[in-house]
């Protein structure tokens, strides 16, 4: 059984940090695509920064240059280093793994054209950014 569990979400000011974990067990496959995604109350669900089973990575306009996603292979956990934030910022935020041979990603959003596919998600952290 795959599961996914966030930590590390908080209350911080504006132009803070934080850094979200993500713990990863149960999950084998070798070819993926990992994300971060959030969604603020009212709002639709955002794609914020994704990286591949090769190491390639993808970010929003909205959190380039300013969030960083990474991954432990070793220890299983992926990271969303998170920098200068914003009010805008204020969400829960999710991790998910696209499981598929090929796969895709640009802009903060992970995808596959395969018909065997599965996506694994967490149950979401929740960053509060305030003045």
């Amino acid at each position: 059984q795959v599961q996914l569990v966030e930590s590390g979400g908080d209350s911080v000011q504006d132009g803070g940090s934080l850094r979200l974990s993500c713990g990863i067990s149960g999950y084998t496959g070798s070819t993926y695509c990992m994300s971060w995604f959030r969604q603020a109350p009212g709002k639709q669900r955002e794609g914020v920064a994704t990286i591949d089973s090769d190491g390639s990575t993808s970010y929003a306009d909205s959190v380039k240059d300013r969030f960083t996603i990474s991954q432990d292979n070793a220890k299983r956990i992926l990271y969303l280093q998170l920098n200068s934030l914003k009010l805008e910022d204020t969400a829960m935020y999710y991790c998910a793994i696209l499981s598929a041979v090929r796969t895709y990603s640009t802009d903060g959003y992970c995808s596959s054209t395969d018909t065997e596919r599965r996506i694994y998600r967490g149950q979401g952290t929740q960053v509060t950014v305030s003045s």
